[in-house]
């Protein structure tokens, strides 16, 4: 009996499942049936659109950083020299500054130049600056299309520089301490080179103290000017001079009392050279091999060194003569002749009869004539008699006119002031 209700349960179970298996396609048919289009019923429907959108990249700190670089020109550089001291790798650059003629003035530019540059982080040119011949500042620019170049009219401006020094070793030396330019040192040798030695009297401690012009082109240095005041202290014994213009063309050094600190002569027709014989009534003479005298100086410098005429005179004689080689002689007020042997060359276009004013350069050391090295041999004749151009006393050039003496003043006490300012400045910090 159990059993039947067993097997009676399992029929039934079987059956229970076979109906259900058997209905669900039809289930399945209903549920299709039974969806409606959504219009009918008026839902709202969103749809999602997928786009690809390119993420834009920042750029790297190199490519945006910019960097100023200052170099000078130096001789023999090249385009690329001056672009691979300033760290520059840049082929499109490099192409346009060797190659495009506006950009002549930067392959043009003289030893000493200074020369800005704006770089990337990766050595790219944005930016070049440098001043022309005539001041103006030249731009060069990256723009999409290439490099452009601009120019921005000088506008000169004068500074006033005031600088003191001490000598140690030597003249070069303490200016150079000192910050002041090479030209404004060789002014100062010139402008008391009437009363000092620069050659024979400096001594250790003697004592300097200069008011310079600089002007400046666009913010930019362009050049030394004029020196407008300046002592110098040699072995204890002060010299003082100011510069004065007379009138828009001309002007020249005083002392405070108005007397010219300008001699009629220099003392020397070379900067900064060495004598390397001096007068005598005899001397052994290196090439003749006797003994003979020596009737002016000889000066030691390299070939090619300007030769300045000591005074304003007319000029007798250009050519070679003798052992002079070739030699220039200058007649002075009448009574003096300077003479200038030994020379490689003249200076362009001088020519006998011609009016030089002191200063001017009117020929370069060599070794001609009776030479064994290149120096210059000057002579310093009165009334034909040659004396020691050292050692002779030099006349005075004309003081300044009364008529002239009262707008002086004012001028000469502003810069004496500034003088004994700084001198007595450095005198406390000694102390």
């Amino acid at each position: 009996m159990l059993t039947q209700n067993l097997l009676s349960q399992e029929r039934k179970m079987k059956l229970r499942w076979f109906v259900t298996l058997s209905t669900m396609p039809l289930l399945g048919v209903v549920t299709a049936f039974g969806l409606v289009p959504q219009s009918e019923i008026g839902l709202d429907t969103t749809q999602v659109s997928v786009q690809e959108i390119p993420l834009a990249i920042a750029p790297s700190a190199a490519e945006t950083t910019s960097f100023w670089r200052n170099e000078r020109v130096q001789r023999g550089d090249t385009v690329a020299e001056l672009l691979r001291r300033m760290n520059i790798d840049d082929a499109a650059a490099s192409s346009y500054l060797r190659s495009a003629a506006e950009a002549e003035s930067f392959r043009k530019l003289a030893v000493g130049k200074e020369i800005q540059a704006e770089t990337t982080g990766t050595n790219n040119l944005i930016s070049l600056r440098y001043l022309n011949d005539s001041g103006a500042q030249i731009i060069i620019e990256r723009q999409d299309a290439g490099f452009t170049l601009r120019a921005l009219p000088a506008q000169f401006e004068k500074r006033l520089f005031v600088r003191t020094g001490e000598i140690k070793t030597s003249l070069y030396a303490a200016t150079d301490a000192a910050g002041m330019p090479e030209a404004a040192a060789n002014q100062l040798t010139e402008l008391f080179s009437g009363d000092i030695d620069f050659h024979h009297d400096l001594r250790r401690g003697d004592k300097f103290t200069v008011v310079y012009e600089m002007s400046y082109s666009n913010g930019a240095l362009v050049r030394a000017g004029r020196i407008q005041a300046a002592e110098f202290v040699n072995q204890g014994h002060a010299y003082r001079a100011v510069y004065f213009q007379s009138d828009a063309d001309h002007g020249d050094y005083y002392t405070p009392e108005g007397k010219s600190v300008r001699k009629a002569f220099l003392r020397s027709p070379i900067e900064f050279s060495r004598v390397s014989s001096g007068f005598s009534s005899s001397r052994f003479h290196p090439v003749l091999n006797k003994w003979r005298a020596h009737k002016g100086v000889d000066f030691a410098a390299p070939t090619g060194t300007r030769v300045k005429v000591t005074a304003d005179g007319v000029v007798s004689v250009v050519g070679k003569q003798n052992g002079y080689g070739n030699v220039i002689m200058v007649n002075h007020q009448g009574r003096y002749t300077t003479v200038y042997g030994h020379l490689s060359r003249y200076a362009q276009g001088l020519h006998k009869g011609q009016h030089v004013a002191q200063g001017d350069v009117i020929g370069y050391v060599g070794m001609t004539g009776l030479a064994t090295g290149p120096h210059l041999h000057y002579e310093f004749r009165v009334g034909g008699q040659q004396h020691d151009p050292l050692r002779v006393a030099l006349p005075d050039a004309k003081p300044i006119s009364p008529a002239q003496a009262a707008a002086f003043k004012p001028v000469a006490e502003n810069f004496l002031a500034r003088l004994d300012l700084l001198r007595n400045t450095n005198l406390a910090k000694l102390d």
